[in-house]
């Protein structure tokens, strides 16, 4: 795997600043950050002060922001037509933000809950949203997450065939999706797609729950995952989402994950 491919997410480190989170990633070996969406890596609503700190420090330390974890969408599902106006507006100043930091995509979140009935409400305001996105070349991608409707493989199909636009899509999550007791190959082919962007972590289904482990230690296969991204014409980033830090903290472990992902 090329390492221009290869990026990883500053959320374990979300209680160190940003400049800190850059600097274990350059030190692992990535080029490129994940950067997480909230105060102390990027300010939820983010001033022009505040993105051109993190542009000046990204490229000083040389880890270029490829994806911001951010959470904007969430009240597009809310009742209050204010709220709902606040939200496309904070959704337009993130999409906005990324661009500027050079971004390829953000995270979104398709509204609050799991309840598919949100999604005739939500679909035209993430319409919208990415038509904004398509004029700023910035890609939009809902996270396979439990409580989201994105969890969800049939809801997250009929939101992306709502919104019908190739700048809208998923932000494909195997282990996410296993931890969800829903297999990730299936998932895989069903909504392929509208994949706009990958979380690449490891896991393993047990009797007491599931069980985070390290990448190629559990139940997701990583070799897999990039045969069948390279095969539908995957050209984004395989962002390494590091959240064992139980186990072996970040600034050892991530440099392993980098390692034995390049080599697959």
């Amino acid at each position: 795997m090329d390492i221009d491919r290869i990026s990883a997410c500053t959320y374990p480190l979300r209680e160190q600043p940003y400049e800190y989170a850059l600097q274990v990633l350059a030190d692992s070996g990535v080029r490129k950050a994940d950067l997480w969406g909230r105060d102390p890596h990027f300010p939820e609503d983010a001033n022009d002060q505040a993105v051109a700190a993190i542009e000046a420090e990204s490229r000083r330390i040389g880890v270029a922001i490829a994806n911001l974890g951010t959470y904007p969408g969430a009240a597009f599902s809310s009742e209050d037509e204010d709220a709902r106006a606040a939200e496309l507006d904070s959704m337009r100043r993130t999409i906005d933000a990324a661009a500027r930091l050079g971004c390829r995509s953000i995270r979104v979140l398709p509204g609050k809950g799991e309840d598919p009935a949100i999604i005739e409400q939500i679909a035209p305001l993430m319409a919208e949203s990415a038509e904004h996105a398509e004029e700023a070349g910035v890609l939009l991608g809902m996270e396979n997450h439990g409580g989201s409707i994105a969890g969800h493989v049939e809801h997250a199909l009929r939101l992306c065939e709502a919104v019908g636009s190739p700048w809208f899509g998923v932000l494909y999550e195997p282990s996410n999706l296993w931890h969800a007791g829903v297999d990730y190959r299936e998932a895989f082919d069903l909504f392929s797609d509208w994949i706009v962007h990958v979380h690449v972590k490891d896991g393993r289904r047990t009797d007491d729950g599931f069980e985070r482990t390290h990448l190629g230690e559990g139940d997701v296969d990583p070799a897999w995952v990039i045969a069948a991204l390279e095969g539908i014409g995957y050209d984004g980033d395989y962002a390494l989402e590091y959240e064992i830090a139980d186990i072996e903290p970040v600034e050892t472990g991530l440099r392993k994950w980098v390692e034995l992902f390049r080599g697959l």
